[in-house]
C-alpha cells in the first residue's frame, strides 16, 4: 500500500504524469475559483503556481506527457481564441475600431521596447525578459509561442521564460486594474459626467438605426427597393411601406416606390444623408388592425445548407415577403445586405406577417439543438493545417536561419481565418460558447500545469539568486505603456473613461481588467465593447511579438 502510494505521487511513467497533472489543474481551478481579493483572482494562472510547487516537491511529469500537454494544450486554447475572434477579426478595424486598435498596438510595442531596454540595463536574458513581459501584460499564448520559438532555436526547453512569466504575473493582474483607478484619479473623473457624455455621443455614431422618410426626390419615382441603396450610394434596407392612402404593406425588392410613399429604412449610414437624399423625415402611423399581425422576431441560422450562402441568393423576400434587417454574429450587429454571406449560428432579426416569419424560421433552421454538435473534421482539419502552417520555414532577410510561425503561430492565424472567411467557403467552423469555452479551458489548463511542471525544479532557487529583481522589472513593464496609452487616448484622442478602460484591458487580454471596468457602469456597455474591438488584433501580435523577441534579439 505504502509503495503504491510512493508510486502515485512520487512515481514515473504515464499513469503518475496523468494523475499529478490533473491534481494540479483541480487544485489550481479551485484556488483560482476560492481566492479572491476585492473581486480580484489569479484565475487558471493558480494551475501554474500549483505545478511549480507539486515539482519543487519532486512530483514531475514524463517528458513526453509534459512536452505533449504543452504543445496540444497551446494549440487548443489557441485555436478556439481564433475561432472566437475570427468573425468580428476584420470588422474590428472599421466604426472607429481603426484608432482604438492603432492605440493597442502601440501599447503592444512599447511593451516589448521597455522589456528590451531592461535587458540592456540589466543584463538579464532576453528570453526571460520575455517570460516576465508576458507575465507583466497577463498574456498565456505569448508565453506559449516564445517558448515554442525558444525550443525551435535551441532544441530545448528554457524553464527562465515560464518562471519570469509566473514572478510578473500576479502584479500585472494588480497593476493593470491600478491603473484603470489611477486614470480616474489623474483625470478627476466623475462616472455621472461621463455617462451623460456617452448618451450626448450616442446620438452622434453611426450604428445601425431605423428612419422613417417621406419620399419627395423626383427621382425616386418608379425605382424598385433593390436598386434604392444604388441610388443614394449606400447601404440600407426597406422594412415598411406605407402608400399615401394609408395602404401599409410589406415590401419585397421588386416593389416600385413613388413620391409621396412613406418608407421606414434601415441604415448603418449617416441617416441625416439618407433624409437629405430620399425626402423629408417622418414618422409611420401605427400599424392599424389590418396590418397589426406583422411581427419582429430573433431567428437563428442552424441549417448547415445556408452556411456560406448570400442573402441575395435566397430571394427570402420574394418567397416569403418578410424582411431581414440586421444580424448578429460574434456579438457585432451588421445591415443585412444582398451580398453578406450567412454563417451557422446567425441570429436574423426578421420582419413580417407571423406565419410568414414562422415559414423562414423552419426554412433557417432556427434549432438551438443543431448547434449543440460541433462540427469536428473541420476543427480537426483547422488545427492541422495551423500545425502545417506553423513548421513552415519561412526565409527572412536579416535571420541566421528561417522563421517559423510556430505552434501558436500557425493555428491562431488558421483559426481566424476559418472564422472569418469559412462560411464563403462553406465550411462550417460554428461551436457553442459553451463549447468553445470548454476547449480553451481545457486547453490552457493543460498548457499551465506543463508549463509549471517544467518550471518547478529551477524556480525556488533562481528566486534566491536574484530573480525577485524580475517582479519589479514587470511592475515597469506592465504600468509605463498603460499610463502613456491613457494620456494618448484621454488628452489626444479623447476617449471616454469607459471606452478606455477596455481598451486598456483588452490590450492586456486581462479579463479582471475588464470585470472591473465593466463594474464600473450599469447603464452603457462601452468597455466591453472596446475591449471585444481591440482584443483580436492583440492576441494576434501577443503570439507574434512573443515569437519576435526571442528569433531577433536570442
Amino acid at each position: 500500500m505504502l509503495s503504491w502510494f510512493h508510486d502515485l505521487f512520487l512515481g514515473t511513467g504515464i499513469a503518475h504524469s496523468i494523475f499529478v497533472l490533473t491534481l494540479a489543474i483541480a487544485a489550481g481551478v479551485f484556488l483560482g475559483n476560492q481566492l479572491k481579493f476585492k473581486g480580484i483572482t489569479l484565475g487558471v494562472t493558480w494551475i501554474l503556481f500549483v505545478a511549480i510547487a507539486f515539482s519543487h516537491f519532486g512530483m514531475h511529469l514524463d517528458p513526453q506527457v509534459e512536452s505533449f500537454a504543452k504543445d496540444f494544450g497551446l494549440i487548443l486554447f489557441v485555436y478556439s481564441i481564433g475561432l472566437q475572434v475570427g468573425p468580428s477579426f476584420f470588422s474590428s478595424f472599421g466604426k472607429g475600431g481603426l484608432k482604438l486598435n492603432l492605440l493597442a498596438m502601440g501599447i503592444v510595442l512599447l511593451g516589448c521596447v521597455t522589456a528590451y531596454v531592461i535587458h540592456l540595463l540589466s543584463g538579464v536574458d532576453i528570453a526571460t525578459m520575455t517570460g516576465v513581459l508576458f507575465g507583466a501584460v497577463t498574456n498565456t499564448p505569448g508565453l506559449g509561442a516564445a517558448q515554442q520559438a525558444y525550443a525551435d532555436m535551441r532544441g530545448v526547453a528554457n524553464p527562465d521564460i515560464a518562471s519570469g512569466y509566473a514572478m510578473a504575473y500576479p502584479l500585472g493582474v494588480v497593476g493593470i486594474i491600478f491603473v484603470l483607478m489611477l486614470m480616474r484619479w489623474v483625470f478627476r473623473i466623475k462616472l455621472e459626467k461621463e455617462e451623460a457624455r456617452v448618451e450626448a455621443e450616442k446620438g452622434t455614431q453611426k450604428e445601425i438605426e431605423f428612419i422613417d422618410i417621406t419620399l419627395t426626390n423626383p427621382q425616386v419615382e418608379g425605382t424598385l427597393i433593390k436598386d434604392l441603396g444604388h441610388l443614394c450610394n449606400m447601404k440600407l434596407i426597406v422594412s415598411r411601406l406605407v402608400h399615401p392612402n394609408g395602404e401599409d404593406e410589406m415590401p419585397d425588392v421588386n416593389t416600385v416606390l413613388h413620391c409621396g410613399d412613406r418608407v421606414r429604412v434601415v441604415t448603418d449610414a449617416d441617416h441625416e444623408k439618407s433624409v437629405l437624399l430620399l425626402g423629408e423625415q417622418t414618422q409611420l402611423p401605427e400599424q392599424d388592425k389590418k396590418a397589426a399581425h406583422l411581427v419582429s422576431k430573433h431567428i437563428t441560422v442552424t441549417r448547415s445548407e445556408l452556411n456560406g450562402k448570400r442573402i441575395g441568393e435566397l430571394n427570402i423576400r420574394a418567397i416569403y415577403h418578410v424582411s431581414i434587417t440586421r444580424i448578429r454574429r460574434a456579438g457585432i450587429e451588421l445591415l443585412a445586405t444582398r451580398d453578406l454571406y450567412l454563417q451557422l449560428g446567425d441570429r436574423l432579426t426578421v420582419v413580417g406577417e407571423e406565419k410568414d416569419v414562422e415559414k423562414v424560421a423552419k426554412y433557417v433552421g432556427n434549432s438551438t439543438k443543431r448547434l449543440d454538435m460541433p462540427n469536428l473534421a473541420a476543427i480537426f482539419c483547422g488545427i492541422g493545417i495551423g500545425v502545417a502552417l506553423g513548421m513552415l520555414p519561412i526565409v527572412l532577410p536579416g535571420l541566421s536561419q528561417p522563421f517559423k510561425l510556430g505552434l501558436a503561430g500557425g493555428t491562431l492565424i488558421i483559426a481566424i481565418l476559418l472564422g472569418y472567411f469559412g462560411p464563403k467557403w462553406h465550411i462550417v467552423t460554428y461551436t457553442t460558447s459553451s463549447a468553445n469555452l470548454m476547449i480553451r479551458e481545457i486547453g490552457i489548463a493543460m498548457f499551465l500545469a506543463a508549463v509549471g511542471f517544467g518550471a518547478g525544479k529551477t524556480f525556488v532557487p533562481t528566486l534566491l539568486a536574484g530573480g525577485y529583481m524580475w517582479i519589479g522589472y514587470g511592475v515597469i513593464i506592465t504600468l509605463l505603456p498603460l499610463l502613456i496609452a491613457a494620456l494618448v487616448g484621454r488628452l489626444w484622442l479623447k476617449l471616454d473613461y469607459f471606452t478606455l478602460m477596455g481598451l486598456i484591458a483588452g490590450s492586456t487580454t486581462d479579463p479582471p481588467a475588464l470585470a472591473y471596468a465593466t463594474a464600473q457602469s450599469s447603464v452603457n456597455d462601452r468597455a466591453a465593447v472596446a475591449y471585444s474591438t481591440v482584443y483580436p488584433l492583440t492576441m494576434f501580435l501577443r503570439v507574434l511579438t512573443g515569437q519576435m523577441m526571442i528569433l531577433f534579439f536570442l
